[in-house]
């Protein structure tokens, strides 16, 4: 056991029997270990230094190593965190959920038979996308963190998930729009790389136009007077959408403000009252992910204003449930 123990304690008490075998164990001596309980299967061919439930990070290590293991013998160049899983690495113990399958990533020309617990995904340019000298090795931030945001079930997730990756300053939505640029083939290509440059720009002109698309137009909703010129007791201010005395205001940012943020913003929305006016804030959550009931909200809220309301956008709207 002594001389797995510098191995042991570079991969978080993980072992593959193939690294055991390689640093001069014998295969008795192994078998012996797992006699004596001194090393138990986390997965085929990997062991773990105890018999209690593995931690995330020793699923992980286990996971990669059973996968590398198979590669290796046929000269490929291993196996490494990816998808949600390289993003949970990188964020550290405590950030993200430790349960579900390690998603590891092989060559794209590479076979895989996974065990449970572990999901194989086949990608190409590997060596190249992978940051070999971290423990366990992981596809790089930008690289993961796109994957995670194509994967997604709707692109109110999906916008979810380039916020958390950008929050986390470990990317930023340049490199992610570059890693993007890079992908031959990637479902919501067009929407992801407005969102992105938005981001980047700091402006929020996908979150403008997908109100008018989502919110204003299916619904019937009149349209507000755009970008609207106003001086104010703080200065020069552009109002997103303008109607008489209420505003409509998009808020296109996709992390936690910062104090100053924040207090720009409630200083708009003060000179706005001071000026007879009042604000309505919409976030990306309320018009990508609820439009129907956010549509009829704001309905309310305009023919209390004496302005004309909307209409459900169909059968299945949810604007019943919400008015």
């Amino acid at each position: 056991m002594e001389i797995l123990q510098p191995l042991l304690a570079s991969q978080g008490g993980v072992v593959s029997r193939r690294q055991a075998l390689t640093e001069g164990v014998a295969p008795h001596d192994l078998r012996r270990l797992v006699r004596r309980r001194e090393l138990a299967p986390v997965f085929p061919g990997v062991l773990v230094d105890h018999t209690g439930e593995p931690t995330w990070l020793q699923r992980a290590w286990g996971a990669v190593l059973f996968c590398a293991a198979r590669d290796d013998e046929q000269g490929g160049p291993g196996a490494a965190l990816a998808g949600a899983s390289a993003v949970r690495a990188a964020d550290g113990p405590g950030r993200g959920e430790d349960a579900g399958p390690i998603v590891v990533a092989i060559p794209r020309e590479r076979r895989v038979l996974a065990p449970p617990g572990i999901t194989v995904v086949r990608t190409f340019d590997l060596g190249a996308r992978v940051q070999w000298n971290v423990g366990p090795p992981r596809m790089r931030y930008d690289e993961a963190a796109l994957d995670v945001a194509l994967a997604a079930p709707e692109e109110l997730a999906a916008i979810g998930a380039i916020a958390r990756a950008v929050q986390s300053r470990h990317t930023t939505a340049a490199r992610m729009g570059e890693a993007l640029g890079r992908r031959s083939r990637a479902p919501r290509r067009t929407f992801l790389e407005a969102v992105l440059a938005d981001v980047s720009a700091g402006a929020c002109s996908v979150l403008e136009r997908e109100h008018v698309a989502r919110v204003e137009r299916p619904h019937g909703l009149p349209a507000g007077t755009r970008q609207q010129r106003a001086g104010t007791l703080s200065g020069i201010v552009y109002r997103d959408n303008a109607y008489d005395e209420l505003l409509v205001e998009l808020d296109g940012r996709l992390f936690h403000d910062t104090a100053e943020q924040r207090d720009r913003d409630h200083e708009r929305d003060l000179d706005a009252a001071v000026a007879g006016a009042g604000t309505v804030r919409l976030t990306w959550g309320q018009v990508v992910g609820r439009p129907c009931s956010t549509a009829a909200k704001l309905s309310v809220v305009l023919e209390r204003h004496g302005l004309r309301g909307g209409r459900p956008c169909g059968p299945s709207c949810a604007w019943l449930a919400a008015a």
